[in-house]
């Protein structure tokens, strides 16, 4: 049920552009440079939504804030069904990156460690994350088959060269992910709330420091003046950087190594699927070895395989080692993505304080939908081909090197505060 509606509250944002791009920007009539404006949009209002987000999921209910963030988000999906304009589509992310974000992040984030328990939390935070991705490829791969089996006519046009059978087909595309919303909505008020409050004060009590008996203002000084929790931050950031350059890995094969648009199509489709594996899996090792020590060597990893790639000058001709090259990065930015948040747990972050600590750690941790298509689109576009795409693998490696280095602080903190305790 959370991983559904993890992935489902989403969709309307992403899923679409990510699956249907071109047909979302034929019928729209708006350009890739338009689209990642109205994305930057979104970034901003989300990056303010992930505090307040955090205090509001620790004063709730997890699971009503998150049906009401879904109810919402759909309700955003009924206006994309009437093909807004440029304005409008700024408008409507800037209200999806208000619904998507403030009253359900640091919630889903909240209740998976509760459910999880004290010995599960790369487990987890695996299976979220695995799920999630799981759960977008099924999702798309249903609208798709609703495009090839014949059930919207693509044949269809007008005098004015638009499509009209086209707009039909991203119409019928967003009603269902407009559907499969409000489904989410439904179905995360199915979890069982008894299981839920019993479990978040066994955890509350397991792990309250002694520090925070004195009242609610140390309890988030303590946050705010924890170490660990900007190194999470610091952890999270780059990874994302990591997770937002397999965008345009896409484009590499097309580039670089000179695949037709439909092999392009079927690497990145292919890789995608190695999301559920990498992150279930490295949420169970996780478990065995630690989240922070499994973080450092997927961040060693990232780094390593980013600067050989940045250092192949003629991929076409190393085209096996180039892929695999993907194919690795693509696994360890998965893995992390499954395994950042059970970080919680092992620092002992009271549980009470779960939400602000996510949403400390959100607010800094997903900057990246800010920042990172205007420097790399700037970097791709000054050295089109071989060059630009050098540049980018470096520019990635110097945020793992970051991420790796954060990492490492972040187990000796662990390990000084063993020592002490």
């Amino acid at each position: 049920m959370l991983v559904f509606a993890g992935e489902m509250i989403f969709s309307l944002p992403f899923h679409i552009t990510r699956f249907f791009r071109p047909i979302f920007l034929d019928v729209l009539d708006i350009s890739n440079t338009e689209l990642g404006d109205i994305f930057a949009v979104y970034g901003v209002v989300a990056m303010l939504s992930y505090f307040p987000g955090g205090f509001i999921a620790d004063k709730f209910s997890a699971r009503h804030l998150m049906s009401l963030s879904l109810f919402a988000t759909a309700l955003g999906g009924l206006y994309l069904y009437t093909l807004p304009n440029a304005a409008g589509l700024h408008w409507l992310f800037a209200y999806w990156g208000l619904t998507s974000i403030l009253l359900f992040w640091a919630a889903m984030i909240k209740m998976t460690r509760v459910i999880a328990g004290q010995h599960s939390q790369g487990k987890a935070f695996g299976i979220l994350d695995g799920g999630r991705g799981l759960v977008a490829s099924l999702v798309a791969m249903l609208a798709v088959g609703l495009l090839s089996v014949g059930v919207l006519d693509k044949s269809v046009t007008v005098a004015s060269g638009d499509t009209v059978s086209t707009a039909d087909n991203l119409q019928m595309i967003i009603m269902l992910y407009t559907a499969t919303t409000t489904l989410a909505a439904i179905v995360i008020l199915l979890i069982p709330q008894r299981f839920v409050a019993q479990q978040s004060a066994q955890q509350q009590t397991a792990y309250s420091p002694s520090t925070d008996l004195s009242g609610f203002k140390p309890k988030s000084q303590s946050v705010f003046r924890d170490p660990v929790i900007w190194l999470q931050a610091t952890v999270v950031i780059t990874a994302y950087c990591g997770y937002k350059a397999l965008d345009n890995y896409g484009v590499f094969a097309v580039d670089v190594l000179n695949m037709t648009a439909a092999e392009s199509a079927e690497l990145t489709g292919y890789l995608s699927f190695l999301r559920p594996i990498s992150a279930i899996g490295a949420g169970v090792i996780a478990d065995r070895l630690r989240a922070s020590h499994a973080i450092l060597v997927l961040f060693a990893t990232l780094l390593t395989t980013f600067l050989l790639l940045s250092l192949i000058n003629s991929p076409y001709h190393f085209k096996i080692t180039a892929i695999t090259g993907l194919a690795i990065t693509s696994i360890a930015v998965f893995a992390l993505r499954g395994v950042y948040f059970a970080l919680l747990e092992e620092s002992k972050i009271n549980t009470g304080q779960t939400g602000k600590a996510v949403g400390i750690i959100s607010a800094v941790g997903y900057t990246p939908d800010i920042f990172f298509a205007p420097i790399t689109g700037r970097l791709l576009d000054a050295n089109p081909g071989i060059t630009g795409f050098q540049h980018y693998f470096i520019f990635i490696a110097i945020m793992s090197m970051l991420g790796l280095l954060a990492s490492y602080l972040i187990v000796k903190c662990m390990s000084n505060k063993k020592q002490h305790e």
